[in-house]
């Protein structure tokens, strides 16, 4: 039977739970507060009592709780920029430079892993939402606009993010008004800038009528004084007159009628060299309005939707289903790699009802994925149903249910949402993790899929090759799922261990259009690193062996004592010399 959650719109109910509730994951990932200071000040704070939460050797002591030195910033910055991708880079100095507050930047260069660094920057979008119950984001989708507007309007031998145009349009977006001299020329100056007629460079100005946290009727000058199409923003409207440093030209109304000299300009003036005029007596008294002014437009705009320490610390944990998720990688092109998702959900923890004498428990299951920018690439949603005879449900509920999907994805990052619904127990789980596709085109050289370890594996009929729950190619291939608690894939001793793996970018030599490689098979008692197995394979025993292979091995356990083991599947390309050697461990019981 089909839940109404899984109709038509309830598609957009699940969205909704999905796009809240990972929030808890992001928890004490973003909520690291750093407060740098200088050696000076850092000797100033008075000593930690001992056992305190400030002494170092307390176990309660918390690094982000403390004062950092500006020796120890410098120590992250190099550690940041050594360590951390180049995707979060460019997120950080590219996507989000002009919004991204202080605080927050600091928090995001203090994270340790990926994961953390994929909950922050679902968090930041989040903060900034200011329609948190739909699907969209209208702030990051009209964020992303502008940059794209920038880049195509304002660029200037460089992209037009980066200029001054660029970092305007990107913070505060299309001004209501804009005055356009791309030519300059001849300029009558308005009262307030002196009067009088003169010869401008390009310049633009741009007014809006109201800024939050900056004010009303904003006004900013562009002035493009290397005639080479790049404005830059400046605080000193006669920046833009190309005759100001020309003797006896381009001159003020009172330094026509002689009320004032053109060098007034150069030894009277404060932060800006407009001459004298029947309007501009008080340049002085307004210069610091006009310092505050362009120190606000500088600084990052104000979060507007969502206060940071209520996002950050909210956690969801009522009545959460538990459930596992795993993720394959298996190349379909030199561009595009095949993931499968395997979600599993122990039948203990499913609520079963009983019709007409059968026992059934029902799942719902919606998944998303999204690139780190928020585009969704890949969305699915699947009923999943277990009928089990009413007199033998107790003695299946020690095993699980499982769903699989694959999904065709580019190479890169990746942030994977899932929720699971118990239809029947109204309890509902979310799982949320950023994972990385890994490249394997031709010029990465040799790789391969992951290495599956398999408790079924079989060949299907021609009809279903390619097509099927756990069938990769000719094959299905049903993984063996890892725990929950990080122990590996266990398996009994009355079971075969199954693996499957392909190889891909083997060496082919010119001379007969074949592949030339080695395969070790290695499995060792992890505890004992006593060897239980010890095999090899050539490409000539494998048959017509071109530039890519599918390994696949069975094995009965039976003769294993229970245990840890360790496998390693080494591969010695001849051709290319190169090697590789993916390993699995499993548990023998």
């Amino acid at each position: 039977m089909s839940s109404p959650l899984f109709r038509k719109s309830s598609g957009f109910i699940l969205f909704a739970l999905l796009f809240v509730l990972p929030v808890s994951f992001v928890g004490q990932s973003a909520s690291a507060d750093v407060t740098t200071s200088d050696k000076a000040s850092a000797s100033q704070q008075p000593p930690a009592s001992k056992g305190s939460s400030q002494d170092p050797s307390s176990p309660d002591y918390d690094k982000r709780n403390r004062t950092v030195t500006s020796k120890e910033k410098k120590e992250q910055e190099k550690r940041f920029k050594k360590e951390v991708e180049p995707v979060y880079k460019k997120w950080l100095d590219e996507d989000v430079r002009y919004i991204i507050s202080d605080e927050e930047r600091a928090a995001f260069k203090q994270l340790s892993n990926n994961e953390e660094r994929d909950n922050f920057i679902e968090a930041f979008w989040a903060r900034r939402d200011p329609t948190p119950d739909t699907l969209e984001n209208e702030f990051k989708e009209e964020h992303y606009q502008r940059i794209a507007y920038a880049n195509e309007h304002f660029a200037a031998g460089i992209p037009g993010w980066k200029t001054d145009r660029g970092r305007m349009y990107v913070m505060y977006g299309k001004p209501d008004e804009i005055e356009s001299h791309p030519s300059g020329g001849t300029y009558n100056r308005p009262m307030e800038e002196g009067g009088g007629e003169t010869s401008t460079y390009p310049f633009e100005t741009w007014r809006y009528r109201y800024l939050e946290g900056i004010g009303q009727e904003i006004i900013i000058e562009f002035v493009d004084t290397c005639m080479c199409g790049d404005y830059h923003m400046t605080i000193d409207r006669s920046e833009k007159d190309a005759l100001k440093n020309v003797p006896g030209a381009g001159l003020t109304m009172y330094e026509q009628m002689g009320l004032s000299s053109k060098a007034d300009r150069f030894t009277n003036s404060g932060l800006e060299q407009l001459g004298a005029g029947p309007f501009n007596q008080n340049l002085q008294s307004k210069q610091f309005d006009r310092l505050e002014e362009f120190a606000k437009l500088n600084r990052p705009p104000a979060i507007k939707f969502k206060d940071l320490e209520e996002v950050v610390t909210t956690k969801i944990r009522y009545n959460l289903l538990p459930f596992d998720v795993r993720a394959d990688f298996v190349r379909v092109t030199s561009d595009t790699v095949l993931v499968p998702v395997m979600v599993q959900v122990k039948k203990k923890n499913v609520t079963y009802v009983n019709k007409d004498g059968v026992q059934r428990g029902t799942l719902n299951i919606f998944g998303r994925v999204t690139t780190l920018t928020g585009r969704i690439s890949q969305t699915f949603e699947e009923t999943v149903q277990d009928d089990v005879p009413a007199e033998l449900l107790p003695k299946t509920l020690e095993g699980a249910s499982v769903y699989w999907k694959a999904l065709p994805l580019r190479p890169g990052r990746y942030r994977f949402d899932i929720v699971v619904k118990d239809v029947n127990g109204d309890r509902m789980g979310t799982w949320s993790r950023g994972i990385l596709v890994p490249d394997m085109s031709d010029e990465k050289g040799l790789v391969s899929s992951t290495l599956i370890l398999a408790d079924v594996m079989e060949k299907v009929p021609s009809k279903s090759v390619g097509a099927g729950m756990f069938v990769l190619g000719s094959t299905k291939v049903r993984p063996r799922m890892d725990s929950a608690d990080g122990s590996p894939a266990k398996f009994t001793r009355a079971q075969k261990l199954n693996f499957w793996m392909q190889v891909y970018n083997l060496g082919v030599s010119e001379q007969n259009k074949k592949s030339s490689a080695q395969f070790e098979y290695d499995i060792v008692n992890a505890a004992t690193k006593k060897a239980v197995l010890h095999a090899v394979e050539t490409t000539d025993q494998l048959g017509n062996a071109g530039d890519q292979v599918t390994l696949e091995k069975s094995m009965s356990l039976a003769s294993l004592e229970p245990g840890m083991y360790e496998l390693t599947i080494k591969v010695n390309d001849n051709i290319s010399k190169q090697s590789i050697a993916p390993t699995a461990k499993f548990l023998v019981q």
